[in-house]
């Protein structure tokens, strides 16, 4: 039966039932105010010196130069290739240490391998971190540490730690119970069973979540390359677009950043298939 559905018998006999409850109403009245006052703020904008059809015109022929006429003007290849593998190396160094970091931490936060209020208390702490965006911690550590690659390391290695705890804890808490008992019961300590069951039953999730990560922390990087000063393609690409104006740079940086992400993305997907093969039933 439909968990929304109410039945209420009347005085007749007769069963009345209604589809949906408050919280569906509350949320339909919720998305119809909202959607409502998005048309009146329309009526409310100031149109004055708007021209639209110039405005379309001018943004297709940026939109030309930048995608169709790509190039380079400020800075050659050989540098451009260098931009890319620092921005890579920004994302690998946090996603790395903040791996081995949050695998320490995840063991001890699972409830089925830790103390209950250790657990909880790094629960809460990570669940803080994490709350608090990842280009906060970077700009924080920038005012702290100073502009540079150190910033932008520590404010992505932060929230790592904090994303990768919180997947590999709920990773581990679903190993097989049995297991793990079976093993305590014949004497195997709690390194024994975390090296002998916990690991060897999460390392694809492990990998996968890992792999996921850094292919966020790219983005991140490419993000940060201006805002905290650590170079990279990003810094490359804040300067092409503010201040020297040039279409065609900041449509070949955009270019290269791209054929980075597909590539992480192929990558991830030949992973998925290497460590999660599809299973034929």
């Amino acid at each position: 039966m439909i968990a929304s559905e109410h039945i209420k018998r009347t005085r007749a006999g007769k069963i009345n039932i209604k589809i949906g409850n408050k919280v569906d109403r509350v949320l339909q009245w919720t998305i119809g105010v909202l959607g409502l006052l998005t048309i009146l703020a329309f009526f409310f904008f100031d149109y004055r010196g708007f021209e639209l059809i110039r405005a379309v015109t001018e943004t297709a022929s940026n939109l030309q130069t930048m995608f169709l006429q790509p190039g380079l003007s400020h800075f050659g290849w050989g540098h451009a290739a260098y931009q890319v593998v620092q921005t890579l190396a920004l994302a690998l160094l946090s996603t790395v240490i903040g791996a081995v970091i949050a695998l320490f931490l995840a063991l001890w936060s699972a409830d089925n391998l830790s103390v209950k209020w250790v657990a909880q208390l790094i629960k809460v702490f990570v669940s803080f971190i994490r709350a608090v965006p990842t280009v906060l911690w970077v700009l924080i550590f920038a005012i702290a540490a100073g502009l540079g690659s150190a910033a932008a390391i520590l404010g992505m290695l932060f929230h790592s730690v904090a994303y990768l705890v919180k997947v590999f804890s709920e990773s581990f808490e679903e190993v097989d119970k049995g297991m793990i008992e079976a093993l305590r019961a014949t004497g195997a300590g709690w390194w024994q069973t975390v090296t002998h069951a916990v690991l060897p039953q999460t390392f694809t999730y492990l990998l996968s979540w890992t792999f996921l990560r850094f292919e966020i922390n790219f983005g991140v990087a490419v993000a940060m390359g201006a805002a905290a000063g650590a170079g990279g393609i990003g810094f490359e690409l804040f300067m092409a677009s503010g201040f020297y104006f040039d279409l065609r740079e900041v449509g070949f940086i955009t270019y290269a950043i791209l054929i980075v992400a597909v590539l992480l993305e192929l990558t991830s997907t030949r992973l998925k298939r290497r460590y999660f093969p599809t299973k034929v039933s």
